[in-house]
């Protein structure tokens, strides 16, 4: 048991670090999906939508090993950081869904103006990051809030 308890662990690190890691790499490139034209644009919507699938799926094993790990260890689902990080969590579910896509598909469009959406694509880049690391935070540091 205390075997497949760590590897669950290590599965869950690994997921945390594939849903927030490639999110970093996405900040550097606004900067050149604002001034790329025509061919060179796909490339980089390509990149995004696939940050953000890889991070929906990493997700769905964080989730999956998350609930595995409360069940077979010390912690209860009345945990004050687990009950954060689930609030946080479900928050961030709907960021998600209503955040990436919508923006992205405006860039296709040549009326749009690539400022305000690179901008856009930005706050939200860091919006979500924030969401990610706070939940990061309260697994790790595990407060006693209540």
């Amino acid at each position: 048991m205390d075997l497949v308890y760590r590897i669950i662990i290590y599965v869950h690190v690994l997921s945390v670090v594939a849903s927030i890691g490639p999110f970093f790499i996405l900040l550097p490139m606004i900067k050149k999906l604002k001034g790329a034209s025509g061919e060179e644009l796909n490339p980089y919507l390509d990149t995004f939508r696939f940050t953000v699938r890889l991070s929906k799926h990493a997700g769905h094993v964080l989730v999956g090993s998350g609930v595995l790990l409360v069940l077979m260890g010390p912690w209860t689902w009345g945990t004050p950081w687990i009950l954060m990080t689930l609030f946080i969590m479900f928050c961030s579910l709907f960021f998600l869904a209503r955040a990436f896509s919508p923006t992205l598909k405006r860039f296709n469009d040549p009326r749009e103006e690539r400022g305000p959406l690179t901008a856009k694509l930005k706050r939200t880049i860091w919006t979500y990051l924030v969401l990610l690391l706070a939940m990061l935070w309260f697994m790790v540091v595990k407060p006693s809030l209540w």
